[in-house]
């Protein structure tokens, strides 16, 4: 159970029912971490909305999931885990691929590249070291690849943390963050 009320559609205020309306739009149903969110209707908004502005990125579908799997992998958050693995079951990407993103890591070059500094961000609270920095600039990544990774690892934390705090009930096939 929850340890944050889980907004229903029966007593969603009618900012949050507006919001819910259009994720339904999109994924046909709302996940239990928006019902969460929707305790303030201006921080789901918010959320939805970084998220829509970072599908106009550079970044495809998959890259931001792969991301958000990376994340999870690193805080630990199952309900993220599972959503995310759905999601790119979805996107049709191998279940080894799932687990490797998980843990950080893909077959991809540059792809490796972007989770490579996704988890040092993580790890290192943004306190990233000229190191770090190099190493993604040398397998390729520019300034807006980094600014991007770095605004997808933040919306994701986001999303953890919420889960972390709640105890989401997690309303995808379950899926351990530690996969591997």
């Amino acid at each position: 159970m929850s340890r944050l009320t889980k907004i229903t559609d029966e007593n969603a205020s009618p900012a949050a029912a507006e919001l819910f309306g259009a994720i339904k739009s999109k994924v046909g149903m709302v996940p239990n971490v928006y019902r969460v969110i929707a305790n303030q209707p201006a921080a789901l908004k918010g959320l939805l909305g970084l998220g829509e502005d970072l599908g106009q990125g550079s970044f495809d579908a998959a890259t931001r999931d792969a991301i958000a799997l990376a994340v999870a992998g690193e805080n630990n958050c199952d309900y993220c885990a599972s959503a995310h693995t759905a999601i790119s079951k979805g996107l049709k990407v191998d279940q080894n691929e799932i687990t490797a993103r998980l843990n950080g890591k893909s077959s991809d070059e540059r792809l490796q590249a972007i989770l490579t500094f996704a988890v040092a961000v993580v790890d290192k609270k943004g306190f990233v070291s000229d190191e770090d920095l190099a190493l993604a600039r040398n397998a390729g990544l520019d300034d807006a690849a980094i600014v991007e990774t770095i605004a997808n690892v933040v919306a994701n934390i986001f999303t953890n943390y919420i889960n972390h705090t709640a105890q989401t009930e997690i309303d995808f096939p379950a899926v351990s963050a530690k996969a591997a």
